[in-house]
């Protein structure tokens, strides 16, 4: 070590850990803690070095206006204490907040319909993921909703569509089908139906009437062809 750096190892401890009196008979806390460190500390004691805030333009202008001073939309501020406990009564306040909704919201929520998709073996130690790509669109033209999604391994060409009336009261045609790719892109019908057969990498609705997939050639081979394909719903 240089010169300096112990000078300034000494004036550290100087100026931080000067023996305090005062402090004697706050839990062992004999001497001036760090001043940074103090603000990390996860307790709810009293700072020992309080910030000093005179001269603090926020505070002078919340000081000087009658609307804020006592406005219930600024968060309190604690000066004594460290920031795990501000974090801690902000936590707290978030939480009162968001209640009186989700209890709200909970209880507005019901099962409309319960659809069998799959099922899988009950001694299956991890169970496999089946469920792909679900994209929701809200027609608000004729107030259905459509879930767009595909099933894995069984059903790999296939792009499934499930239709709910917004008034879960009225049902509608064809609550749930599903579209298969294969091989519709064939260039002619001489080709042999597994030459050129297709499954969905992703689906999204265009608009109202119109759904957009992106396919890919299902063949194992380098440069598997992709297509980007427009679909009418109807």
């Amino acid at each position: 070590m240089t010169q300096k750096d112990i000078t300034f190892v000494a004036d550290f401890l100087t100026e931080h850990f000067n023996e305090a009196p005062e402090l004697y008979n706050r839990k062992g806390k004999y001497f001036n803690v760090e001043r940074v460190g103090q603000y990390l500390k996860d307790e709810d004691d009293d700072l020992v070095s309080p910030p000093n805030t005179e001269g603090n333009q926020w505070f002078n202008f919340l000081k000087d206006s009658t609307h804020l001073k006592e406005s219930p939309l600024l968060f309190p501020y604690y000066p004594e204490k460290s920031l795990h406990f501000v974090k801690r009564q902000m936590e707290g306040v978030i939480d009162q907040c968001l209640q009186k909704p989700a209890d709200v919201i909970g209880k507005s929520v019901h099962q409309a319909v319960c659809m069998s998709l799959y099922k899988i073996s009950q001694s299956e130690d991890s169970t496999p993921q089946l469920f792909k790509l679900p994209f929701l669109w809200n027609d608000k033209t004729s107030n259905i909703h459509y879930v767009l999604f595909t099933m894995l391994e069984n059903s790999i060409s296939k792009i499934h569509i499930l239709r709910r009336h917004t008034d879960t009261s009225r049902s509608v045609s064809n609550g749930i089908l599903a579209v298969e790719f294969g091989n519709f892109l064939n260039n002619s019908i001489n080709e042999s139906s597994g030459s050129r057969c297709y499954s969905c990498l992703d689906a999204h609705f265009y608009d109202d009437e119109t759904v957009t997939v992106v396919l890919k050639e299902s063949v194992q081979q380098e440069g598997k062809e992709r297509v980007l394909a427009q679909l009418p719903l109807s």
